[in-house]
């Protein structure tokens, strides 16, 4: 499947920045990054995928090519739910897909709670349809205080972006994301930096720092009655060497995703199903083989009818 176009879709701060593989005639998959990353999250994954839908990769806002939010105008958890719902509408799409990885996944989750009857079907990679405060309620205000704080100092600095050489800039990147091999690493970068005369500027935008603080993170109970909310069907992929918790702190602890897991499957009932494949946090890039599969056939599975029929 080839890279079909690179879109540019008009927003009031500027623009987002998606690219698309298929016809534009085809059911309709929006593909959504994780926290840092970009579009390019998914280049290796997407030509394994079936042929007959649409897939469109965004740049979240301040990451990949898309524009930065304007000054002063703080980056958040419901900011990013809320440009899918724009690129949707740039789109004229009513109802689509969403396959999200990570951070995306938590957007993608938390739009399809809040426009349940727009979305057709979610995929979850290595992600869960919303943050848990589980582990988190002690420091939920700081996390609050230091994104207040991290946007001041950055408006504050007149420093200039650091340009580095293409090695330096991959070798940073690696030794933050242990997960992403250099091939991968490669590849975010390429539409993660621009080349200068020098050497490579970072594209996103220096305002946005920690996960941890700009999450959602809700009560167990608020996440019951949310994904009571959940019209579409839901997959959940799990690595076997993934990720467990938002600051990687509580990682060896699997109770809260068991939660998740256990709550989805209760609630959506056949409407969930979770698979576990080899690999790491990054293994829809690393070993895009484990899944695509799985994400393929349901995609193009038709609605089970109930047993009680």
């Amino acid at each position: 499947m080839g890279l079909i176009s690179e879109l540019k879709l008009a927003m009031p701060w500027g623009h987002i920045a998606a690219k698309a593989w298929g016809s534009h005639q085809s059911p309709p998959v929006l593909c959504l990054h994780g926290w840092l990353d970009n579009a390019n999250s998914f280049d290796r994954l997407i030509p394994l995928l079936p042929k007959d839908f649409y897939y469109v990769a965004m740049d979240f806002g301040g990451h990949g090519l898309s524009s930065h939010y304007s000054p002063g105008f703080p980056y958040d958890h419901q900011n990013f739910v809320s440009e899918v719902r724009r690129v949707a509408a740039a789109l004229k799409w009513n109802r689509f897909s969403l396959l999200g990885h990570s951070f995306g996944g938590t957007v993608g989750g938390m739009f399809s709670c809040i426009f349940p009857e727009m979305v057709d079907k979610l995929v979850l990679l290595e992600s869960s349809p919303f943050a848990l405060e589980t582990n988190e309620l002690e420091n939920m205000l700081t996390y609050k205080r230091r994104a207040i704080e991290h946007m001041l100092q950055v408006e504050a600095s007149k420093k200039p972006s650091q340009v580095v050489s293409p090695e330096e800039m991959l070798q940073g990147f690696l030794k933050n994301n242990s997960h992403v091999g250099d091939e991968c690493g490669k590849l975010l970068l390429q539409r993660g930096t621009t080349q200068v005369a020098t050497g490579l500027l970072l594209n996103r935008d220096r305002r946005i720092t920690r996960p941890e603080y700009y999450f959602n993170f809700i009560s167990r109970e608020l996440f019951v009655h949310s994904i009571r909310k959940l019209q579409a069907r839901v997959l959940l992929i799990k690595a076997t060497q993934g990720f467990y918790d938002v600051r990687r702190e509580n990682d060896a602890n699997t109770e809260v995703m068991q939660f998740v897991t256990n709550s989805l499957r209760s609630v959506l009932k056949e409407r969930f199903q979770y698979v576990q494949v080899p690999g790491n946090h990054y293994v829809h890039m690393n070993q895009p083989q484990h899944m695509a599969g799985v994400i393929g056939s349901f995609l193009q599975s038709k609605e089970r009818i109930p047993a009680h029929l």
